[in-house]
């Protein structure tokens, strides 16, 4: 037999108080955005894939769904991730000269979970910035993901900063074989040394020793001093490893920390990448980062950097919010006029007032509590009072 109530793995509804809670957190960060002048934007959930996958290399290309557009016949995909899509807006719809601040929610369709208890269907919600190269934006845009955590009741724990510009300072020139740069960045995100010297056996000296270096190379604002007497004396690494130590210097107050070897979303970031922590997450809460190249695809190269997160996964860590219990009110058209429309407008003052206010549909006696009443209106001597909810 097909229970027809089964979703699919990792697929899930959001109950009551689930859904109140990820809307809750979803209202509190984009008027926080919109503080900041970040402006709202809703791309749409499929685009032509050739357009929303080329850039963002091949992780995200197989975690997106596609299908066959029978309009056109070209493949389509379901976005796995909004960033490129709020790219292209910048890049091509809006075509402003100077700095874009733009931020969205919406939800994205991972063809497997990201890890084990991860939901396929994030609802990701995120602060994009475009138009400065320098490291300011990095700084607004990691002052303002720690503000949003905070707004979460979250703060962040940790929040690790490393620079992909030192990877590829250190493979620049070189002739990986097709898939190597994939390994190298998969055994220095993982720490495997192991493994990492093997891949790098026969890679010249400076790169094979740089790279062995990365993994070492976390920990405190002293990273940042022994990467510099370590690692080749590059111009690049060099100016990767000032600009850390710039955002160390202006966001002492945030709990910063520094990994050489974390290069998440190598393919896609071009800069400073930040990943978020919190108590009780033994992953990042929010991911981010440099992203200079993506909308060339677009027709226009654009300086970006931004954060995002998913707002399913942060309501499971954040507490609850307690819901006001409802008022029930009798059905108007059991009064008789004209005291069902002094009924009707006691309900509007009360539901302006910002009470949530049921009408006692006829016939379901003994079942108010469970939709959420526990207060109930009632006329006495000719005055509208609210008083405990009576039910058994």
């Amino acid at each position: 037999m097909t229970h027809t109530w089964l979703l699919p793995e990792a697929i899930e509804d959001l109950l009551p108080a689930e859904a109140a809670q990820v809307e809750h957190l979803r209202r509190h960060m984009l008027d926080e955005f919109v503080r900041h002048g970040y402006q709202l934007v809703a791309p749409p959930m499929l685009e032509f894939a050739d357009a929303l996958l080329a850039e963002s290399g091949r992780d995200l290309d197989l975690r997106s769904f596609k299908l066959v557009d029978q309009l056109s016949g070209r493949t389509l995909a379901l976005r796995a991730d909004i960033t490129p899509q709020v790219s292209r807006i910048d890049a091509h719809l809006l075509n402003r000269r100077g700095v874009t601040r733009l931020c969205y929610c919406g939800s994205v369709l991972h063809t497997r979970p990201s890890s084990l208890l991860a939901s396929r269907e994030p609802l990701q919600i995120g602060a994009e910035l475009y138009g400065h190269a320098d490291i300011e934006a990095d700084h607004e845009v990691i002052r303002l993901l720690a503000r949003s955590l905070q707004l979460a009741e979250l703060p962040p724990s940790r929040i690790d900063l490393g620079h992909v510009g030192i990877f590829r300072a250190l493979t620049a020139g070189l002739k990986l074989a097709p898939g190597l740069d994939q390994q190298l960045f998969e055994a220095l995100q993982a720490k495997d040394l192991p493994t990492l010297r093997e891949l790098t056996v026969d890679l010249p000296a400076t790169a094979r020793d740089g790279l062995l270096t990365l993994p070492t190379l976390y920990g405190g604002v002293e990273v940042l001093t022994g990467a510099a007497v370590c690692l080749p004396g590059l111009p690049e690494i060099s100016s990767a490893l000032a600009d850390l130590l710039r955002l160390a210097n202006e966001l002492e107050d945030l709990p910063l920390s520094f990994d050489l070897a974390d290069l998440r979303g190598y393919h896609y970031h071009s800069g400073v990448v930040f990943a978020a922590y919190c108590d009780d997450s033994p992953t990042a809460v929010a991911l981010g980062g440099r992203y200079d190249s993506i909308g060339a695809r677009y027709g226009r190269a654009r300086s970006a950097t931004g954060f995002s997160l998913d707002l399913r996964a942060l309501a499971r860590l954040s507490s609850p919010q307690t819901a006001p219990g409802a008022i029930l009110a009798p059905w108007p058209e059991d009064a008789a006029w004209p005291e069902a429309a002094k009924l009707q407008d006691e309900i509007e003052r009360l539901r302006a007032s910002g009470e949530v206010v049921i009408a006692a549909l006829p016939g379901h006696s003994g079942s108010w509590r469970e939709a959420g009443c526990d207060r109930q209106l009632t006329q006495r001597n000719d005055k509208w009072i609210i008083e405990p909810l009576e039910e058994n």
